[in-house]
């Protein structure tokens, strides 16, 4: 028998350590630049079911709407009513226990929210569940030992190197992976997050 009561617990502590994030231009650049190139790239269709989790401000969803794609988000708190009165779906629920079912999303859009996974094995792989086969997964992380020191933030837990996201990705089930350096400058430094992507087949 597993003891999923201190599971529970855990997950339950972890909440104090969440804390909002502002939407910089830098953020806004890169979801204006991938969300087009992962569209072109895989020719996704009109229509096309996405979800966006850890919508945070909502300008993911609002791009892929704007694309013609249906858009539903996961998100919590203020941010998540923001985008409700923009008239998005929008589910509060944890990351790697999603209560959608198998093969539901044409895209599963995944920035800056595997970092905060304690287990991201497992929550790739509720990710793969809910992906549709050929549908398309994005994750974009931060990397580690930067001037900004991600592994450090209280609410980052898996802050990995590039090998192993592309080795839990594999483990997942994803064959041809797409990955790209997304490297700038921040008051204090250089830093680079790493971006992802690949068709479920």
């Amino acid at each position: 028998m597993r003891d999923y009561e201190r599971l529970d617990s855990f997950l339950d502590e972890r909440l104090g350590d969440i804390y909002p994030e502002p939407m910089g231009q830098m953020h806004i650049s890169i979801i204006e630049q991938m969300i087009p190139d992962i569209i072109n790239h895989y020719e996704i269709q009109p229509g096309a079911k996405v979800l966006d989790v850890g919508c945070g401000h909502g300008l993911a969803l609002q791009v892929f709407r704007d694309a013609g794609c249906q858009p539903i988000g996961v998100g919590f708190g203020g941010e998540a009513e923001k985008s409700r009165a923009e008239g998005f779906e929008i589910e509060e629920t944890d990351m790697s226990f999603l209560d959608f079912p198998d093969q539901t999303f044409d895209i599963v859009w995944c920035r800056h929210v595997l970092e905060h996974s304690i287990f991201p094995f497992f929550t790739l792989r509720q990710m793969f569940r809910i992906l549709k086969t050929g549908g398309v997964f994005y994750m974009e992380v931060p990397a580690p030992g930067t001037s900004c020191k991600h592994e450090a933030n209280p609410n980052h837990y898996s802050v990995l190197g590039k090998e192993m996201w592309v080795s839990l990705l594999q483990r997942t089930g994803y064959e041809t992976i797409r990955q790209k350096d997304l490297a700038f400058e921040v008051p204090a430094g250089p830093d680079v997050y790493y971006s992802f992507d690949s068709r479920k087949a």
